[in-house]
């Protein structure tokens, strides 16, 4: 068990792999009732099959959901993120479909300090498909705890 990762523990390069999801057609369609986006290129099969992908397409920001809740399984993580603070620069490179799996690698792109107790590190997202196609990928920033100062024993 990996244990948390703090502030000062991250080092900009640093790359941390999500597990895998599959994507299941509920997915689609609690993404549609959630956001009202109920397009029938996320929600019809005779729409979509008439359409340039062929079939129905999960909705963009299901991916950007799916990335940002995949870290949050990132060993270590848990214990100390305090909030997300931007997402940006996200492009959306190929279509995600019922039934991909998609894998989310983290790319630790630089770190500053910012108040006491948290510093923000600036990550890099990227939605992998499991053939290696990548589908969608973007930045955002983080506050992360810094690590506490040793307690003190007393004798």
């Amino acid at each position: 068990m990996v244990g948390p990762l703090y502030y000062e523990d991250l080092a900009p390069g640093a790359i941390f792999i999500a597990p895998g999801r599959t994507i299941v057609e509920s997915d689609l369609a609690l993404f549609a009732q959630v956001s009202g986006d109920d397009h029938p290129i996320h929600m019809s099969d005779d729409y979509a099959s008439s359409t340039p992908f062929g079939r129905r397409i999960a909705h963009g920001p299901l991916g950007i959901a799916l990335a940002i809740g995949q870290f949050g399984r990132i060993p270590g993580f848990r214990e100390t993120a305090i909030a997300m603070t931007d997402v940006r620069d996200w492009r959306f490179r190929a279509p995600i479909f019922i039934g991909d799996v998609i894998t989310v690698e983290v790319t630790i792109v630089a770190k500053y300090p910012r108040r006491p107790g948290a510093g923000l590190i600036e990550r890099r997202f990227r939605l992998l498909k499991a053939d290696g196609t990548l589908a969608q990928e973007g930045m955002s920033g983080m506050l992360v705890a810094c690590r506490p100062p040793a307690t003190a024993q007393v004798r």
